[in-house]
Protein backbone atom coordinates (compact mmCIF):
# COMPACT_ATOMS: atom_id res chain seq x y z
CA UNK A 1 0.00 0.00 0.00
CA UNK A 2 1.54 3.42 -0.96
CA UNK A 3 1.99 5.41 2.24
CA UNK A 4 1.56 9.59 2.34
CA UNK A 5 4.32 12.41 2.90
CA UNK A 6 5.32 13.40 5.97
CA UNK A 7 3.63 16.75 5.43
CA UNK A 8 0.00 15.47 4.85
CA UNK A 9 -0.25 16.68 1.09
CA UNK A 10 -0.08 13.71 -1.13
CA UNK A 11 2.97 13.08 -3.69
CA UNK A 12 2.44 12.65 -7.49
CA UNK A 13 4.53 9.61 -7.08
CA UNK A 14 2.58 8.27 -4.47
CA UNK A 15 -0.47 8.86 -6.45
CA UNK A 16 0.87 7.39 -9.40
CA UNK A 17 2.34 4.18 -7.78
CA UNK A 18 -1.11 3.64 -5.74
CA UNK A 19 -1.86 -0.29 -5.80
CA UNK A 20 -5.77 -1.68 -5.34
CA UNK A 21 -5.78 -4.01 -2.43
CA UNK A 22 -8.51 -6.47 -1.46
CA UNK A 23 -10.60 -3.66 0.17
CA UNK A 24 -11.27 -0.09 -1.04
CA UNK A 25 -8.51 2.01 0.86
CA UNK A 26 -8.14 5.82 0.83
CA UNK A 27 -5.10 8.05 0.68
CA UNK A 28 -5.63 11.70 2.38
CA UNK A 29 -4.32 14.94 0.68
CA UNK A 30 -5.75 16.71 3.86
CA UNK A 31 -8.86 19.44 3.97
CA UNK A 32 -11.27 16.53 3.15
CA UNK A 33 -9.75 15.57 -0.15
CA UNK A 34 -9.35 11.95 -0.98
CA UNK A 35 -7.83 9.43 -3.17
CA UNK A 36 -10.36 6.30 -3.70
CA UNK A 37 -8.16 3.07 -4.43
CA UNK A 38 -10.37 0.37 -5.33
CA UNK A 39 -9.72 -3.00 -5.70
CA UNK A 40 -10.46 -3.02 -9.71
CA UNK A 41 -7.15 -0.54 -10.05
CA UNK A 42 -9.60 2.23 -10.59
CA UNK A 43 -8.72 5.43 -8.32
CA UNK A 44 -11.54 8.41 -7.94
CA UNK A 45 -10.65 11.89 -6.11
CA UNK A 46 -13.35 12.75 -4.01
CA UNK A 47 -13.65 15.15 -1.13
CA UNK A 48 -15.67 15.06 2.19
CA UNK A 49 -17.33 17.80 3.91
CA UNK A 50 -20.32 19.17 5.88
CA UNK A 51 -23.17 21.53 5.37
CA UNK A 52 -25.88 22.33 7.54
CA UNK A 53 -24.32 19.63 9.74
CA UNK A 54 -24.41 16.68 7.41
CA UNK A 55 -21.34 15.19 5.94
CA UNK A 56 -21.47 15.23 2.17
CA UNK A 57 -19.13 13.34 -0.67
CA UNK A 58 -18.13 15.65 -3.84
CA UNK A 59 -16.98 13.26 -6.74
CA UNK A 60 -13.95 15.43 -8.58
CA UNK A 61 -13.01 13.02 -10.99
CA UNK A 62 -10.87 9.90 -12.13
CA UNK A 63 -7.16 9.63 -11.96
CA UNK A 64 -4.88 10.28 -14.16
CA UNK A 65 -7.67 12.58 -15.83
CA UNK A 66 -8.10 14.35 -12.80
CA UNK A 67 -4.61 14.85 -11.60
CA UNK A 68 -3.50 16.05 -8.06
CA UNK A 69 -3.23 19.77 -8.83
CA UNK A 70 -6.56 19.88 -10.67
CA UNK A 71 -8.46 18.21 -7.54
CA UNK A 72 -6.97 20.63 -5.28
CA UNK A 73 -8.23 23.34 -7.62
CA UNK A 74 -11.48 21.61 -7.66
CA UNK A 75 -11.94 21.59 -3.58
CA UNK A 76 -10.86 25.52 -3.73
CA UNK A 77 -13.77 26.32 -6.26
CA UNK A 78 -16.57 24.09 -4.64
CA UNK A 79 -15.07 25.78 -1.22
CA UNK A 80 -15.91 29.10 -2.34
CA UNK A 81 -19.82 27.91 -3.84
CA UNK A 82 -20.28 25.86 -0.30
CA UNK A 83 -19.31 29.09 1.59
CA UNK A 84 -21.89 31.37 -0.96
CA UNK A 85 -24.11 28.50 -0.34
CA UNK A 86 -23.74 28.67 3.41
CA UNK A 87 -24.26 33.09 3.45
CA UNK A 88 -27.83 32.03 1.35
CA UNK A 89 -28.60 29.46 4.55
CA UNK A 90 -28.20 32.52 6.45
CA UNK A 91 -30.88 34.92 5.16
Amino acid sequence: MARQTTTGKLADVTVRQAKPGEKPYKLSDGAGLYLLVNPNGSRYWRWKYRISGKEKVLALGVYPDVTISKARAKVLSAKQLHILDEREHLF
